[in-house]
Parts: structure tokens; C-alpha cells; sequence
């Protein structure tokens, strides 16, 4: 019987712009064994990493401080990598374009994060 954590071994890019809410995901996450890239503050940054490897997940906040704003989401998207959007806005801020994209509420429950991105990135 092992003791395999929930996200061994894979790679979850974070982007949120407050610093306390970033590094308690990027915890979280490492705890359940991931490989946490970042976090990132600005998109423009993930955007970089997110071009230059394979992500197996990401989770990603909808206001960087500019507003609501979905072309990282978008980027993700199409590139096909599962992602969680993280937030404080109601669903119905939400395209219908990200309409079937988990979305978790701001402040995260400890288990929540964890149990939510594993089940996205399967």
C-alpha cells in the first residue's frame, strides 16, 4: 500500500496577485506533492513560463489588480492545459467561453484547493 500524494509529480503554475493568498496555495499544493511554478503576480510572467513548458495544471486568479481579466485563461485554453479559477467575482463575472472552468471562491479552504486541482488535472 502507498502513500502517494494527491498531485505527485505534477507541475501547477500559480497565478495570483496577493502575496499571503499565492504562497498558502503554493503550500498547499507542494504538500500534496506538487511542483509549484511561481506563483506569479502578472500574467505577463506566467505567460513566459507557461509558453516554455509543460504544465500539467495551473490555478489562476481572474483580477491582477486591473480588473477581470481571462487571456491567460484563454492562453491556457488553448494551449489544453486544465486549470482553477480562483477568485473573489461571482460566476456570473465569468464568459461563457470559461463557463465549464471549476471556479473556487476566495479564501480557499484548506482541502478544497488541493481536492479540486487534482480532480481538473485528473
Amino acid at each position: 500500500m502507498t502513500n502517494e500524494l494527491p498531485l505527485n509529480g505534477k507541475r501547477i503554475l500559480v497565478l495570483e496577485d496577493d502575496f499571503y493568498l499565492a504562497k498558502d496555495a503554493a503550500a498547499l499544493l507542494t504538500q500534496a506533492g506538487a511542483e509549484v511554478i511561481g506563483p506569479f503576480g502578472i500574467a505577463a510572467d506566467a505567460n513566459t513560463v507557461c509558453g516554455a513548458g509543460d504544465l500539467d495544471g495551473a490555478i489562476v486568479d481572474i483580477n491582477l489588480g486591473n480588473g477581470p481579466s481571462f487571456d491567460f485563461a484563454q492562453a491556457l485554453d488553448d494551449r489544453k492545459v486544465p486549470f482553477v479559477f480562483v477568485t473573489g467575482y461571482d460566476a456570473g463575472i465569468i464568459p461563457d467561453a470559461f463557463a465549464h472552468i471549476e471556479r473556487l471562491e476566495k479564501p480557499l479552504r484548506r482541502g478544497e484547493l488541493v481536492a479540486v486541482v487534482a480532480r481538473v488535472i485528473g
